[in-house]
């Protein structure tokens, strides 16, 4: 069996790349989508609140703020979350495309070489 060349050297390299990039932004996509649904979760319980004030974790210390303040800041997290998740989806589809890409070319090298 022969040498690996050097073009297929560098597609195994790439595609490898492309493999950690996509582990990476998949990662940051779960844990937007974990943001979220804690976001969401907290309007969910603040709606549900009679009162006119809620408590906000700051650190270790409870500050009373009034309840519309903190749905405005959850509502505007939810949304600049949702922005950045979107953004990953669409790298993240690009990543897979690019891989796919990659696969496809190193089947060829390599039924190139096997033939």
């Amino acid at each position: 069996m022969g040498e690996i060349p050097p073009q297929v050297q560098n597609l195994v390299a790439q595609l490898q790349q492309i493999q950690q990039q996509l582990q990476l932004v998949v990662s940051q996509k779960a844990q937007l989508e974990s943001l979220i649904k804690e976001a969401k979760d907290a309007l969910q319980e603040l709606e549900k609140s009679d009162d006119e004030y809620a408590y906000r974790a700051v650190g270790n210390v409870l500050i009373k703020l009034k309840k519309e303040e903190i749905k405005s800041d959850l509502k505007e997290k939810v949304d600049t979350y949702e922005v950045r998740k979107n953004m990953l989806e669409r790298q993240e589809a690009k990543l897979r495309e690019r891989a796919t890409e990659l696969q496809s070319k190193l089947q060829a090298s390599l039924g190139v070489q096997a033939g």
